[in-house]
């Protein structure tokens, strides 16, 4: 069978949508921009209790005292976290995807229920639609509309409108064909059929593909954390790529807070809009009355809740205009260079990553600019740095680790120059395995590691060079299979072999400080497969010297010496995980004179 090109086909297309609708993307980006940011303001404008609170009013007039009291529990855990903004980013990022989305399903539901050749033509497309790997849907939205909300709400829009379309159908056509015709019978005309009839009957049907709808909006905007999205996604996506289990319950937690809140609204809303399901709660709750309190049952009218939420929201505008603009980072006298311009730093989880980006957050911060700090995968923050999303990243291994991006968007980005070199990669055991000193070493002891190299993320071009050069050089393909993860996934399997004094054959690099930390040994290359040492780059987007020349020049001349860059890993690992820009602030005040070394400035 001859090889279909379908991939190469897709970034033609893709290339030719980027050159010539750009102006339809940049307008599409604008708009939902504007929806989200609306949304936003208006969920994360009140303190947080406030807000909470008036979550609980809504969970109490539609269903009753106990739901308004676990409302406001769970959403009040939400802000114990410390998570609250990013939980009105996702619910933010949810309502506004959701309603895009019932925008267009619901009619094309109501399209397809009335004219079966346009459900036969929909069909393909919604199974497409549902069926395709949720990840999938990142990709063309980094492309044409970079990194942050936008990309995320597109691949939602269009990850949760199938059962949105599907349950409109399913509604209409399930009413009772002999209603239809009675209507017609009396002259009703097909829109009145449609709004007096089918409609009304429909409802249930209709609101249970709305719960669905925000449920997968809820699941995908997680998913978008990937991509920048913000919110709890991010904080989720942080936590499994740095294995922060602490951090990872708390940002679940978080999300399955808002699921259930939003599933328990969207089906009590659905129960007060159709008449069918007005009628069948009330008579199923008549026997039970005495089974529990009825005060916990109680749900005040609708004015009476209105009035609650009013009230709430006007406090929460008052104390909004008396509360006077937050003071920003101390600046010392004559070093407020930056006047409080905004620089977007971008780093991959990758400790050298981690410890030089929030090192210049803090530095950039002391000299007047507000630097804003993203974590991404390295092939979205490439796509981010050449479309001018972002600004800046300090992690880029070149020649060899990631070439491919800077062959890719090399007329893009700008070159700041190496900090940190020469650099080795390896593959590595713990020093008490016995007789593997080199990659030679390797062939014939695959058994032993259990056929498996523990890497990192498939991504990293560290991974391209194991497999198609280290593996082929040592005649170890076939033997061994590298297992892509994540840079602390690897670290945390190393942790846990090692405490059980297993065997185990891993991926790492130098600088790192798992060699201080751990008893390692690097595995000698005598065949110079991995080639020679890299070095560490900064690079910015393509006119960072010109919106920022000063941070520029800074750059360039930035150099840290292996030992100041291991204590820096190390302050910054044991500072804990949520808490590295604080590590790296003890890290300078434990060395001073070291960011006027970095960033001078003049008298």
């Amino acid at each position: 069978m001859p090889r279909i090109h379908l991939g190469s086909w897709a970034e033609s297309a893709v290339d030719w949508l980027q050159s010539h609708l750009s102006w339809l993307f940049d307008a599409v980006n604008t708009v939902l921009s504007g929806m989200y940011d609306g949304v936003n303001a208006v969920l994360g404008a009140p303190d947080a209790l406030l807000m909470a609170g008036i979550l609980a009013v809504v969970a109490w007039w539609l269903r009753g005292l106990s739901a308004g009291v676990l409302a406001f529990a769970g959403l009040a855990l939400i802000d114990s976290f410390g998570l609250w903004d990013e939980a009105m980013a996702t619910l933010s990022l949810v309502l506004v995807a959701s309603l895009i989305t019932l925008v267009v399903a619901v009619p094309l539901g109501v399209w397809a229920a009335r004219d079966r050749r346009v459900g036969g033509a929909l069909r393909p497309v919604l199974d497409v639609m549902q069926t395709m790997p949720a990840f999938v849907y990142l990709i063309p939205g980094v492309m044409f509309f970079s990194i942050g909300p936008i990309p995320g709400l597109i691949a939602t829009i269009v990850f949760s409108m199938p059962p949105g379309v599907r349950m409109t159908e399913l509604g209409i056509r399930q009413v009772d064909g002999e209603l239809v015709e009675a209507a017609r019978a009396f002259g009703a005309t097909p829109r009145d059929t449609l709004t007096r009839v089918q409609l009304p009957l429909a409802l249930p049907t209709i609101m249970a593909g709305v719960n669905q709808v925000i449920m997968l909006a809820l699941s995908m905007v997680v998913i978008a954390g990937m991509a920048g999205a913000g919110g709890l996604g991010e904080s989720v996506y942080a936590a499994v790529t740095q294995v922060d289990i602490g951090g990872g319950v708390e940002s679940g937690l978080a999300v399955v807070v808002l699921a259930m809140y939003l599933d328990r609204m969207t089906g009590a809303l659905g129960t007060l809009v159709s008449p069918l399901g007005r009628r069948s709660p009330a008579r199923a709750a008549a026997p039970a009355r005495g089974a529990v309190p009825r005060f916990l049952s109680h749900r005040p009218g609708t004015a009476v809740a209105t009035a609650g939420i009013v009230v709430l929201a006007l406090v929460a505008g008052g104390m909004r205009l008396t509360q006077g603009a937050g003071d920003g980072p101390a600046v010392a006298a004559g070093k407020n260079v930056g006047h409080g311009k905004q620089v977007h730093l971008g780093y991959f989880p990758w400790d050298e990553a981690v410890a030089s980006t929030y090192l210049w957050q803090n530095i950039l911060e002391d000299r007047g600019y507000e630097a804003d700090v993203k974590q991404l995968d390295p092939g979205p923050l490439y796509t981010a740095l050449a479309q001018g999303q972002m600004d800046v990243q300090f992690d880029s291994w070149l020649p060899t680790t990631h070439k491919q991006y800077m062959d890719r968007y090399g007329d893009r980005l700008t070159d700041l120059g190496s900090w940190y070199g020469p650099t080795s990669l390896e593959l590595t055991v713990p020093s008490y395995v016995e007789g593997v000193d080199s990659l030679a070493d390797l062939k014939g002891k695959g058994a032993l590691f259990g056929g498996k190299i523990v890497g990192i993320e498939s991504s990293a071009g560290m991974m391209g060079t194991l497999n198609d050069k280290v593996l082929k050089a040592y005649g170890l393909d076939g033997e061994y299979k590298v297992v892509s993860s994540s840079t602390s996934s690897m670290l945390a399997e190393l942790d846990r072999s090692m405490k059980k004094k297993e065997p185990v054959l891993t991926t790492l690099w130098s600088p790192h400080w798992a060699y201080a930390k751990h008893d390692l040994k690097k595995l000698k290359d005598p065949k110079g497969a991995w080639g020679k040492g890299e070095e560490i780059h900064a690079v910015g987007k393509k006119d960072f010297a010109k919106d920022f020349p000063r941070i520029a020049d800074w750059v360039k001349n930035f150099k840290m010496s292996e030992q100041d860059l291991a204590s820096l890993e190390a302050g910054i690992q044991s500072g804990g995980k949520g808490k590295e820009k604080d590590s790296a602030r003890r890290w300078l005040d434990a060395h001073p004179g070291f960011a006027d070394k970095l960033a001078p400035v003049g008298a």
